[in-house]
Parts: structure tokens; C-alpha cells; sequence
């Protein structure tokens, strides 16, 4: 018989490792699977240099690590911290520079996940012989035939799947999520039963890399000579200000401009190799159809190709679509009004199932379609 895990096992007998951020929601669920009667190991990763000077939270930082090792002490269980340092410069901050000097918007959460925490952290789990790596990402996991499924979250505000569509099926067939059906309310009064110096500790804001949110200091940090002053065009080629580096820009952009005209005006276009930003107004920012590159298929994709559902902001609605795949790489052809959508960030495929929104998988966006413009 299987156990609340769907590990057939007796609870003590099942082994499992915990990804404890030092946040409420990773160390509410360490407490449930010590309250079950799991044999538990806390593993908290430290992934870069602490920011200083930040007034939001910040995961994988040094006060992380310490409310982690707190956490850990009070339920009484093992906890590891493992050094990834260079694991997460070479992974994920070296990617999101490089995206971000390209004209892209990037997504290192997305990338955070599919590296160090889901690659690495799986391999360190299954060398524990864990039995399981439990996260508190809220999705949620069903499972039918020894083949697992991924779900929106029964909390569609807290629902984290757009982060997670590049997980394996080798990976989501170890990982679990208990989080999925609780909402975040729920959350901090079960942290607060387990008396957790965490149960009110602010959520994690913006990247955890990115002091301030103030991404150009990134840039600055790593890439310096990145900041090369260049021409504002409108759509008709015409020049009409400047600007002092295009990672200052991101496309849907209409504040710091500063360019007076009858009409607002917003980034539609960056053109890194030129080092052009080309601005007009809101209309030529109507996306119709993506190009996808590295896409993860969690479902078979014949059988979803003609009736889609996408997502391409983490707090956008889904919308409708089709989709023509080859290999790992697809066109998508939007059936809805959006605007804004940039190369870099993530696209995510749905289905409206009966168990709710089932993640099919996603890729990353190598190019939009969009309303021509005269000097395009």
C-alpha cells in the first residue's frame, strides 16, 4: 500500500529530501513531512553572495540560510547546505546577463529550477537514496499509470507552473509538491502550529540575484562595456533621441523614454546587433505568433497541437492558441489579443482537463511575429 507520498513504503521506512529556501513555504512543508513520520533531510542551497541594502526578501542568501538552519533545528531534522556558487554564476547569472545584452527579457527562475535546484539537486537527492525531493512550489502532482502529471495550483495567485515547464517526466515522476492544494493563508497558520520563526516572514521578491530590482546594476557588474549609447528610432527610421545601453530597455516598455509626441510611446522593437531601440505606439506591440526554441514536452504534442492554451507571463491569463511543432522548437500562433511578449521569455502550454489546468510543457521564445512597421 502506498503512503501519503504514493511511495510504497511504510512513513518511516521513506527517505526524502526537503529544498528549504529559508522561506515559509519550503519550511511549512519540511514541517508536515516530519509531522507525518518521513525520515527528513533539509538541503538549502547558497547560490551567490549576499545583497546587501535589498528591502524585499531574497531566497538562497546568508539570513536565508540561517532561518533554514533555524527551522530545521526546531522540527529537529538533518539539514545540509550545499555550496553552488559557481554552479549558479555559470547557469543562470552568466545566461541572464548574456539574454539581457541580446535585448531579451529573461527568466532565471526558470533556469534556477532546471539547473541547480531540479538538475543538481535531484543528482545530491539521489545519492542520499532519497526516495523522493519534496519542494514548496505550489502545483500541484497527480499521478495515473506510474507516469506523473503537473496541475495548476489549487491557488491560481500562488500557482508557480509557468517557473516549472522545463521539468523532466524523470523529474516530476521524484518530485512532490504537498503545497498545491493549500493556499498561502493555510500555509502561514500551519506554519505557525509548528511554531516556526518563519510563519510571518515576507515572500521572496524579484530576482534573488538582482539588488533593488535594479537589474542595469547587473549588467554593470558583469558586463560593463555593455553600456553603449545608441540611437531611439521611430517606426519610420527617423531618429529621434537616445539612449545610454538597450539593457535599460525591455520591449512593452513606455516609462523612462522621455521622448515627447502626440501619442505614448513604447519600446517595440530592439535591435541588439545595431544597438537600436525603435519605439511607437501601442499597437505595434500586438503579438500574433512566437517562435520556440528547447521546448520540454511533458504530454505527447500530437495530441494538443490544434487546441492549446499558452501562458507567457508568469501573472498573465491563458490564452488561446494553436501550435505547429518540429523536434524541440514550434510556432505558435496566438488566438487572442496580447502585447508586449519578448524573446527570452518562457512559453507555456495548458489544457483544461477535468483535475483542472494540466501543464503540457513550454519552451522558450526565440522570436515574435508582429505588426510590421515601415522600417522594419
Amino acid at each position: 500500500m502506498n503512503n501519503s507520498l504514493g511511495i510504497k513504503k511504510s512513513v518511516k521506512d521513506t527517505k526524502i529530501v526537503v529544498a528549504m529556501s529559508g522561506g515559509v513555504d519550503s519550511s511549512v512543508v519540511a514541517g508536515l513531512m516530519k509531522d507525518q513520520g518521513f525520515d527528513v533531510t533539509g538541503i538549502t542551497l547558497k547560490l551567490y553572495d549576499d545583497t546587501k541594502n535589498s528591502p524585499g526578501r531574497q531566497c538562497c542568501a546568508g539570513k536565508d540560510i540561517i532561518d533554514a538552519k533555524r527551522v530545521a533545528e526546531t522540527l529537529n531534522i538533518d539539514h545540509k547546505i550545499l555550496y553552488y556558487q559557481k554552479k549558479f554564476k555559470s547557469d543562470v547569472i552568466d545566461s541572464f546577463v548574456q539574454s539581457y545584452i541580446s535585448g531579451e527579457t529573461p527568466i532565471p527562475c526558470v533556469q534556477c529550477n532546471q539547473t541547480v535546484k531540479f538538475r543538481d539537486l535531484f543528482k545530491f537527492a539521489k545519492d542520499l537514496k532519497a526516495d523522493a525531493l519534496v519542494t514548496g512550489h505550489y502545483v500541484i502532482r497527480y499521478e495515473a499509470s506510474g507516469k506523473s502529471k503537473m496541475y495548476r495550483a489549487k491557488d491560481i495567485n500562488r500557482d508557480q507552473s509557468y517557473f516549472l515547464f522545463s521539468t523532466t517526466q524523470e523529474q516530476l515522476n521524484y518530485l512532490r509538491f504537498p503545497l498545491g492544494e493549500i493556499n498561502k493563508l493555510d500555509t502561514r497558520g500551519i506554519a505557525k502550529k509548528f511554531n516556526l520563526n518563519v510563519a510571518e516572514k515576507p515572500d521572496s521578491q524579484d530576482i534573488c540575484f538582482v539588488p533593488n530590482g535594479d537589474y542595469a546594476s547587473v549588467i554593470q557588474k558583469y558586463r560593463p562595456q555593455s553600456f553603449k549609447k545608441g540611437e531611439i528610432l521611430n517606426i519610420n527610421g527617423e531618429k529621434v533621441g537616445e539612449h545610454n545601453g538597450i539593457i535599460n530597455y525591455t520591449i512593452g516598455q513606455r516609462k523612462g523614454i522621455k521622448i515627447a509626441d502626440k501619442e505614448p510611446l513604447y519600446v517595440i522593437d530592439i535591435k541588439a546587433k545595431d544597438n537600436l531601440i525603435v519605439v511607437g505606439s501601442k499597437d505595434y506591440l500586438n503579438i500574433k505568433k512566437l517562435f520556440l526554441r528547447d521546448i520540454n514536452f511533458l504530454s505527447d504534442p500530437d495530441s494538443f497541437k490544434n487546441n492549446i492554451f499558452i501562458k507567457v507571463r508568469s501573472t498573465g491569463k491563458l490564452l488561446k492558441a494553436k501550435a505547429d511543432f518540429k523536434n524541440n522548437s514550434g510556432l505558435i500562433e496566438i488566438l487572442e489579443d496580447e502585447k508586449g511578449i519578448s524573446p527570452g521569455q518562457a512559453c507555456v502550454f495548458y489544457s483544461k482537463e477535468e483535475k483542472g489546468d494540466r501543464v503540457l510543457g513550454g519552451g522558450w521564445i526565440d522570436k515574435t511575429e508582429k505588426q510590421s512597421y515601415p522600417h522594419n
